[in-house]
């Protein structure tokens, strides 16, 4: 009875932090079939997100290929200077000095939007906030004490946090409202954002597509056998008493 007990309290307190978890989520639009976006992605990614995370799993010749452009495209508009077609993604920080300056070795971002989602990753990028509590200056609203920098304040803007009393009588954020505006619009920036999140979910799966329409044909083939094997059994059992 005990072990019951304390196993229905952890699964409550696990809803409880999975529901203050996604209490401020926003929806990302995901289309893994818009090749222009997936371009744009994967050269916001270098711009701003390379110098410090890698993703591996991914060489520039498989972007080339599910794109549907050109090497000499990839190397010239997504790929950073001196990269060649089949190199993967890898930061070109070490990790002695990412746990100098950061405290930790930032994360390869391979599976980060399996993980984690992608609206979550959508959220996390846009809920940067102005805090000088903090080492960095920032805080996140969907990542409390997060060691990360806002990488895009130049281009978002300085957000400044609202806050309201809470049930427990705490301090809580209550809206995020932008304090100095940015260089790109409320709307550039959230179609930025989204498409570098489109980029994050095609790197955990680049085969997504193809399994899809693969799958189609499996289930045609094994629709068909289902049949077959049901005509089989009747003509093998028709004659048995």
């Amino acid at each position: 009875m005990k072990n019951i007990f304390i196993t229905i309290l952890l699964l409550a307190l696990s809803f409880g932090v999975v529901a203050e978890e996604t209490a401020h989520l926003q929806h990302a639009n995901i289309d893994p079939t818009d090749n222009e976006s997936l371009q744009r992605g994967a050269k916001h990614f270098v711009t701003y997100c390379l110098g410090c995370h890698s993703i591996k799993h991914i060489r520039y010749q498989r972007m080339s290929l599910d794109f549907g452009i050109d090497d000499k495209k990839v190397l010239s508009e997504i790929a950073p200077q001196g990269a060649t077609i089949y190199k993967q993604m890898h930061t070109a920080m070490n990790a002695h000095d990412s746990e100098k300056w950061f405290g930790i070795q930032p994360p390869d971002l391979s599976l980060a939007a399996r993980s984690r989602s992608a609206d979550w990753i959508y959220s996390y990028l846009k809920s940067f906030y102005t805090d000088p509590k903090k080492p960095l200056g920032t805080n996140n609203l969907v990542f409390k004490d997060v060691g990360m920098p806002n990488v895009f304040w130049q281009l978002q803007g300085e957000q400044k946090a609202l806050f309201k009393t809470g049930d427990s009588g705490q301090e809580e954020v209550e809206q995020l409202v932008v304090d100095v505006p940015g260089t790109l619009s409320e709307q550039e920036f959230d179609t930025m954002i989204n498409d570098l999140v489109n980029f994050l979910v095609y790197v955990g799966e680049p085969i997504k597509l193809e399994r899809e329409r693969m799958g189609k044909y499996v289930l045609f083939f094994l629709g068909m056998f289902l049949v077959i094997a049901y005509l089989l059994k009747k003509e093998y059992w028709k004659d048995v008493h």
